[in-house]
């Protein structure tokens, strides 16, 4: 059950939708198309751009690198009620408080309580962000069932429009891969060395037998008077889960430590 729920979450990630309402520039557009491709997603909707080419414009092309396939797929609608069409939910991102509207919340929690939506299978979240002047208007935002914000600092809260988009999506991306169990971290297919294994007890055991050697032979350690300084060197060691090869390698700087001293 757990693993079918992950895959469920997993394609969850077909059913968000980005609008841009009313976008002028079209390098915000092709920037958009990769800033979503990036997090996993690929549904990116613009409403009556200004320019009606804008998905064949160069800047568009060239700030899509990697995602023009993305671009390629981008749907263009005359009003954002087409665009919202499918939606189930919706949210208006705004830098601007509203005195009268949907309730507001901030971008993580509109991704968690995206996310739980999501869990029903038919169900569609759309993210709706306005144009780089103005953002969106009043009626707009009507269309909309939260207000969303990106928590900025209020004295300069203005973002570009698709490096808000960007947050928007790495917040939805992170609130998805969690529910759905996927890597968070990048992973790697090749295997580990063995020597980046812990080292076992007895080579950390000899280690710490010849690392005292090497401190009593340049002088470092007094074995009259060794006061705490072994079992703090212990402390130190254990605390740091030492690999083999940082075992050998200190081995190493032991024997070179002593036969130094012998030299002197």
């Amino acid at each position: 059950m757990t693993q079918t729920f992950s895959s469920e979450m997993a394609q969850a990630f077909s059913r968000v939708r980005f609008i841009m309402v009313h976008p002028s520039h079209p390098g915000n557009v092709g920037a958009a198309a990769r800033a979503i491709k990036t997090m996993g997603f690929h549904d990116l909707c613009l409403v009556a751009p200004r320019f009606p080419d804008v998905l064949d414009l160069p800047e568009a092309q060239s700030l899509a690198s990697g995602a023009t396939d993305v671009l390629a797929a981008v749907s263009i609608v005359p009003t954002l009620e087409q665009a919202l069409a499918p939606a189930t939910m919706t949210f208006a991102l705004t830098a601007r408080a509203r005195m009268i509207g949907p309730p507001p919340c901030d971008i993580r929690q509109a991704a968690a309580t995206g996310c739980e939506h999501l869990r029903q299978q038919h169900n569609v979240v759309a993210i709706v962000l306005g144009t780089e002047r103005s953002g969106l208007t009043n009626e707009d935002i009507a269309l909309c069932q939260r207000v969303c914000h990106i928590p900025a600092n209020p004295e300069y809260s203005s973002l570009n429009v698709a490096q808000a988009l960007q947050l928007a999506a790495w917040e939805f991306r992170y609130a998805l891969a969690s529910a759905a169990a996927l890597p968070l971290l990048p992973v790697t297919n090749g295997h580990a060395e063995i020597g980046d294994e812990p080292a076992p007890s007895e080579k950390v055991q000899a280690l710490m037998t010849h690392w005292e050697q090497a401190l009593v032979a340049v002088g470092f350690l007094d074995p009259e008077h060794p006061k705490k300084l072994m079992p703090r060197m212990r402390h130190l060691f254990s605390r740091n889960n030492l690999s083999r090869d940082e075992v050998d390698m200190l081995r190493g700087m032991c024997t070179a430590m002593i036969k130094t001293a012998r030299k002197e």
